[in-house]
């Protein structure tokens, strides 16, 4: 592993104290472990998790046994399920507990890339609420579009703007989620060129830009909407201090969300600040750093007609929106078929199969589409989604079909 650079080490032991500071440093030897989520819109109820243990703090989320080849499975391209580390899971318990309404809220995850948090939210929302997950970084905002769109919820949006377009276009949010870039620390085990890319400027620049970030989206929030600021860093100038800052430069009032000791989640390390925040440290929970705060706007909520609050999305770029796809043809495909599919090959399918454009599926869910012309399926999938590896894989297998409702009953 990466040595960690001399100023990192010394700022976090003294925030962390002797005790906590062990416990990481020894996590940090230790393979990062391995946990995905479920996607509720794919009938996660068919499935179970091979050799799976429950994320505690996510309805959805599974810890596995070990990291199989996820490139090779053709259910996480249907987005039966997501690859997500647990800790950023946590985001399922903070809105289960503090949306009353879920099929009423317009929701704004402003920093969504890669899109882990924004499928976390669409799931804990209901199916008539409508999330926008925007990415100011044009490459990162095709790849959000990309999960985005394999997720395969209703009633999304993925967009491209900064911050203080949402602020000008007038639209306003009942929930937005500020998970703003950081200075990256608790990915460090995770990711070794985040410690590469690490220093004390770089934590004063994030500290600055966060503030400026939140500046913006708070104008885009309705009174008594939340906010949920999160970073996936540990330093308290980017944490704990920004939240201050937060409680005294705008109307706001923090939001305890209730957890269970045995979740191991460590409260606020700024010296004289007690507020309600929750950090994640490897060492302590089973997962990578992140950092969380649940704030809420002061005044009276309330709600409007959608069509209301949207009134300003004609004012953002946006390269993707959810519509309920044309229905066609299916034609189910083996394991080395939709490898194939996947590779962007062309297929040959049965004398029988229709002709024109079909729907292919791996176990029920929908990989794409193909236009067959009978002696060849031409392969439509998307050249940029395409699997480039040749390597020829065992079949991978992260779910199994589920026989009985024991899943849902758990």
């Amino acid at each position: 592993m990466t040595p960690l650079p001399k100023d990192f080490i010394e700022q976090t032991r003294a925030i962390f104290g002797e005790d906590l500071w062990h416990d990481f440093i020894r996590a940090m030897e230790e393979e990062p472990p391995v946990s995905i989520r479920l996607n509720p819109y794919k009938n996660h109820n068919r499935w179970t998790v091979t050799d799976g243990e429950r994320v505690p703090w996510c309805r959805n989320g599974y810890y596995l046994a070990s990291r199989p080849q996820f490139t090779f499975d053709p259910l996480l391209h249907a987005g039966a399920y997501y690859v997500q580390e647990a800790s950023s899971m946590f985001l399922d318990e903070v809105l289960r507990q503090n949306i009353s309404n879920p099929n009423e809220i317009i929701a704004l995850d402003l920093c969504a890339a890669p899109g882990g948090k924004s499928t976390v939210m669409r799931a804990a929302l209901g199916p008539d609420s409508i999330l926008i997950s925007n990415e100011p970084n044009g490459k990162r905002a095709q790849i959000l579009s990309e999960n985005i769109q394999k997720w395969g919820a209703p009633n999304m949006f993925v967009t491209n703007n900064y911050p203080t377009i949402f602020r000008k276009s007038g639209l306003m949010f009942d929930l937005i989620l500020t998970d703003v870039p950081c200075s990256g620390e608790g990915m460090f085990r995770k990711d070794e060129g985040a410690i590469g890319e690490w220093s004390l400027e770089n934590v004063e620049r994030c500290h600055q830009l966060q503030r400026e970030i939140v500046n913006e989206a708070w104008y885009c929030l309705r009174p008594g909407g939340l906010m949920i600021y999160s970073t996936c860093t540990f330093n308290t100038r980017e944490d704990e201090e920004n939240v201050k800052w937060i409680l005294e430069e705008f109307d706001a009032e923090i939001i305890p969300v209730k957890t269970k000791s045995e979740w191991n989640i460590t409260g606020s390390l700024l010296k004289g600040f007690t507020e309600p925040v929750y950090r994640f440290i490897p060492g302590r929970v089973r997962g990578e750093g992140l950092f969380m705060a649940v704030i809420r706007k002061k005044g009276n909520h309330c709600l409007t007609p959608k069509e209301k609050k949207l009134q300003g999305l004609q004012k953002l770029k946006v390269i993707y929106e959810a519509r309920k796809p044309e229905p066609t043809p299916q034609v189910e495909l083996s394991y080395e078929q939709a490898l194939q599919y996947l590779r962007r090959e062309a297929l040959t399918l049965p004398n029988d199969t229709p002709r024109g454009i079909l729907t292919v599926t791996y176990q029920g869910l929908p990989l794409g589409q193909v236009k067959n012309i009978g002696s060849r399926a031409n392969n439509l999938y998307p050249k940029e989604w395409r699997i480039k590896s040749t390597h020829i894989a065992d079949k991978v297998v992260v779910l199994n079909p589920q026989k009985n409702n024991e899943l849902a009953e758990k």
